[in-house]
């Protein structure tokens, strides 16, 4: 079928990719030229403009949108529906707010628009594994968009979740387990590389990853990064962001009254990952000097 993909950066233009290898006709826009000059240039179509994205596309029209959450995604998707008719459909594959995904449905029924939210996982592996497609809209404008969502999934990976909102609700939940199961790694690999033993960090990784209760993919991508950077990952600093699902995955289980507190840590711990000097670690630090008379660290002994 034909569809445009809007957002050519490390996802969209992989999904691009992806479909346009499985026989697809994809329309590639990006607001920077280079990025669509450079999708043109391994055979898909490209478009420069809005407008011309849509005047490239066959009613009812597909518009699937690959942009950072937020701003960004509000202003093209006012964009693009000042340029759809009636009967066309808006896909946002952005890590959106599920809230704002259900005010966007709202907003766009009443202009005679679809609007379905799609929770994309994968990463950049997704290009050659596909990607874990977790979508939420009405079933009049889901089911029409089903050959897109398998071609884009591996097998068994495409789920239509349920109404508009749930896809991105899902996805959300996803990234909060996947922050749990990260920490653990962390916290894991740390205590094997504080032992005393001579452990190869790297070995045991690609080891667990055979027969253990705890392999994963996760844990393939470990020992992918010890092979790559070593067992001491030197030239990565322990600064950890996150992209906002964690932070929404806690703030709905607190909603619910769902005790959630690993996942909870693990963004805790991701914020701690970014103060180069802890306040509150000298705070304890000097409590415990006074209560107890137990030594501390100066300023000039950290280095």
């Amino acid at each position: 079928m034909d569809l445009a993909i809007v957002g050519l950066g490390r996802m969209g233009a992989n999904m691009a990719r992806r479909l346009h290898g499985a026989g697809h006709r994809v329309v590639a826009y990006n607001r920077s030229r280079d990025k669509t000059e450079e999708i043109v240039a391994e055979g898909l179509q490209g478009a420069y403009t809005p407008a011309e994205v849509v005047e490239m596309l066959p009613a009812p029209r597909v518009v699937w949108l690959m942009v950072p959450a937020g701003d960004a995604t509000e202003a093209t998707l006012h964009e693009f529906a000042e340029l759809l008719a009636p009967g066309d459909t808006l896909v946002d594959g952005g890590n959106a707010n599920f809230h704002d995904s259900r005010r966007r449905h709202e907003d766009l029924k009443a202009r005679g628009i679809h609007f379905v939210d799609a929770g994309i996982s994968g990463g950049v592996w997704g290009l050659t594994n596909g990607y874990g497609t977790m979508v939420g809209g009405d079933p009049e404008a889901v089911a029409p968009l089903e050959p897109v969502f398998r071609a884009l999934a591996p097998e068994g990976g495409y789920v239509h979740c349920g109404p508009p909102g749930s896809g991105h609700y899902t996805k959300m939940v996803h990234n909060g387990i996947e922050y749990g199961l990260m920490q653990a790694y962390a916290e894991g690999f740390e205590i094997l590389h504080a032992s005393e033993y001579p452990l190869d960090l790297e070995a045991i990784a690609k080891a667990w990853q055979h027969g253990t209760v705890i392999r994963s993919w996760l844990l393939e991508l470990a020992g992918l990064a010890f092979e790559q950077h070593g067992e001491a990952l030197a030239d990565i600093r322990g600064w950890v962001a996150d992209s906002g699902e964690g932070r929404w995955t806690v703030q709905e289980a607190m909603d619910l009254d769902v005790p959630a507190p690993i996942i909870t840590l693990s963004l805790l711990a991701r914020f701690r990952s970014r103060q180069e000097e802890s306040y509150g670690a000298k705070v304890l630090a000097a409590l415990r000097a006074q209560f107890g008379g137990h030594a501390v660290k100066t300023t000039d002994e950290a280095g």
